[in-house]
């Protein structure tokens, strides 16, 4: 039986949009203060794409039918498996900081891995859901594990090229959190972390740049101009901010000191403008919505909505808790946005398009 949406959950939503829209226009001044140009480029593409197309996203996906994406999951998945790859293609494909990690349409360009996350996510789900209806045995277990472990080959390999080694992350927390919600044997999810595990440490030691924020991230004094440059400065934003901040807008690093403050910094602009407050109620509506997200995820009507709620709630929230724990400290750098707040049109189209199909589920909760 169909329901209305879950308006907690959308409310939430809302509200980290609505905060991150006010922050990206302060944490923006700094850009304006310089070019002004490329502000009104950055707002243009928070405005259309962000919100006006996420929005669309959000109202479209909550529309569709859940069951809907299962049925093309491999379809989708292999699609946003192309989009990935095309990054590579002269004159389409656009390099920024030694990555290539984006697609240019004319005056407009994405990033194609912010689709296939989502498309990583629907066919999980329909083959982990596939496996717990099929399996009778270990043996059955194993020769169902094989797509999974072909998909998730496909989607590294794509990204290993660019290359991208934050959405690796994010692809493999999430992974693991939907192989434990299938109530998959601890033996399968054990033997899943430490492969992953292994094979980002091979990762991690072929390439330069991640070597050298594991090391900034043991000892942030031995490159204050380099490498330990973003860490130094945000910690210096966050914590002149104090309990109550300077308040909005009148934060002082993003003009000269926070590398991209209105991106990956922008947590660190909200430290320094609305303090040690303002930053717990960030932290907070974050918990609120994941665990508001987990609620509709229990209470999903089957297997596949139950773990295709698991996976895109996980993304965002790992992804979210990531930007965060890098900025101030306690995790290496990692480059991920902040979910709803950090500039990024991609993003926050993508992750509106996650809440509409989230609300979708929600709709046909059992209780």
């Amino acid at each position: 039986m169909k329901k209305s949406h879950d308006k907690v959950f959308l409310g939430l939503c809302i509200t980290l949009v609505v905060i991150g829209f006010f922050m990206f226009l302060s944490a923006a001044l700094g850009i304006l203060s310089r070019d002004e140009a490329t502000f009104l480029g950055l707002l243009k593409s928070q405005l259309l794409l962000g919100l006006g197309g996420g929005m669309i996203a959000l109202f479209g996906a909550s529309r569709i039918n859940y069951k809907f994406w299962r049925k093309y999951s491999l379809y989708f998945f292999i699609i946003t498996i192309i989009l990935v790859a095309m990054v590579h293609i002269p004159g389409l494909g656009l390099s920024h900081g030694g990555a290539t990690r984006w697609i240019n349409i004319g005056p407009a360009s994405f990033q194609p891995a912010e689709i296939l996350k989502i498309g990583f996510i629907f066919y999980f789900a329909a083959f982990l859901a596939w496996i717990r209806a099929k399996r009778k045995s270990n043996k059955d277990l194993t020769v169902g594990f094989i797509p999974l472990i072909v998909g998730v080959g496909a989607a590294v390999g794509a990204l290993v090229s660019q290359p991208d080694t934050k959405t690796i992350i994010l692809l493999m927390a999430t992974a693991l959190a939907m192989i434990f919600v299938a109530e998959i044997p601890w033996k399968w999810i054990l033997g899943v972390f430490v492969i992953g595990m292994i094979g980002l440490s091979l990762w991690a030691m072929m390439q330069p740049y991640i070597l050298t924020r594991i090391k900034t991230f043991m000892d942030p004094t031995t490159d204050l101009q380099g490498a330990g440059y973003q860490v130094e400065q945000s910690l210096i934003a966050i914590g002149s901010g104090g309990v109550l901040g300077h308040g909005y807008g009148q934060g002082i690093q993003k003009f000269r000191y926070l590398p991209e403050p209105h991106g990956d910094s922008i947590f660190a602009v909200i430290g320094e403008e609305l303090g040690f407050i303002g930053a717990t109620l960030i932290i907070l509506l974050l918990l609120a919505f994941g665990l508001r997200g987990m609620r509709i995820a229990y209470h999903a009507p089957d297997s596949f909505s139950r773990l295709l709620v698991t996976g895109l709630v996980t993304t965002i929230i790992v992804q979210s808790f990531l930007n965060i724990a890098s900025l101030i400290g306690i995790f290496p750098l990692t480059g991920v946005p902040l979910v709803f707040i950090s500039h990024g049109g991609t993003s926050l189209m993508f992750s509106l398009f996650a809440v509409g199909v989230i609300l979708n589920v929600s709709r046909f909760a059992k209780k």
